[in-house]
């Protein structure tokens, strides 16, 4: 049975991925600040509160997974705010900084000893992140904040490689939860669009950046 964990699982995408991965048999680990009525519905395996930002929970989270492998890492935690060049507010950046980008690495690096030949690990993040996408400006915690996970991601590409355990960045699309004010497709779609990524990006793919539809994204 593949194991899957998933953070920021009580809402969103993160459930609904919970949903999709239990619906086809596999284990789910579910980690989130507060559970939910419709994540316990899942069957999923709740970790409770678990806050991406703080290394004793996640050390605590690692001390609970100790000698259980896992197949598949999804790091899915994130927030975002509307910074615009006349309204820079750095705490709100610096916020996003913590959740979108440092804490992928940080959940990553302190379940390393779950990883084994095989798994994958994957992180949600954006084309905003993309340099070369961003045609509008703005957004500048989220824009940065997605900017850096992706070398984030891809420095743990390098590292992880001689154990066998792949790394992915993957965009979603824009996707109609609380965070985009309910605007775009549906979580549904998205999270399955993001199985059939995950399912299909193996070693010879570690350390790319990809939408979930299957176009590979620009830097």
């Amino acid at each position: 049975m593949t194991t899957v964990v998933v953070t920021g699982a009580n809402r969103g995408i993160g459930l609904e991925l919970c949903r999709q991965f239990a619906r086809r048999g596999d284990k789910v680990i579910a980690t989130c600040r507060k559970d939910s009525l419709e994540l316990r519905e899942t069957g999923a395996e709740i970790h409770e509160g678990i806050e991406v930002t703080d290394d004793a929970s996640i050390h605590a989270l690692a001390g609970e997974l100790q000698g259980r492998r896992i197949d598949i890492l999804v790091n899915c935690a994130g927030i975002l705010t509307r910074e615009s060049l006349d309204d820079l507010d750095i705490d709100r950046i610096r916020r996003q900084f913590e959740i979108n980008a440092i804490s992928p690495l940080r959940v990553t690096a302190a379940l390393q000893g779950c990883l084994g030949r095989g798994s994958k690990v994957a992180i949600i993040t954006s084309r905003m992140g993309s340099i070369e996408d961003n045609t509008s400006g703005g957004y500048y915690g989220y824009r940065m904040s997605k900017a850096a996970v992706n070398i984030v991601a891809r420095s743990l590409a390098h590292d992880l490689k001689d154990r066998g355990v792949s790394v992915f960045l993957i965009h979603p699309g824009m996707v109609a939860t609380e965070m985009t004010g309910h605007r775009g497709i549906p979580p549904e779609e998205a999270a399955a669009d993001l199985v059939v990524r995950i399912d299909s990006l193996g070693p010879e793919d570690s350390g790319t950046f990809w939408h979930a539809k299957g176009d590979l994204l620009p830097w």
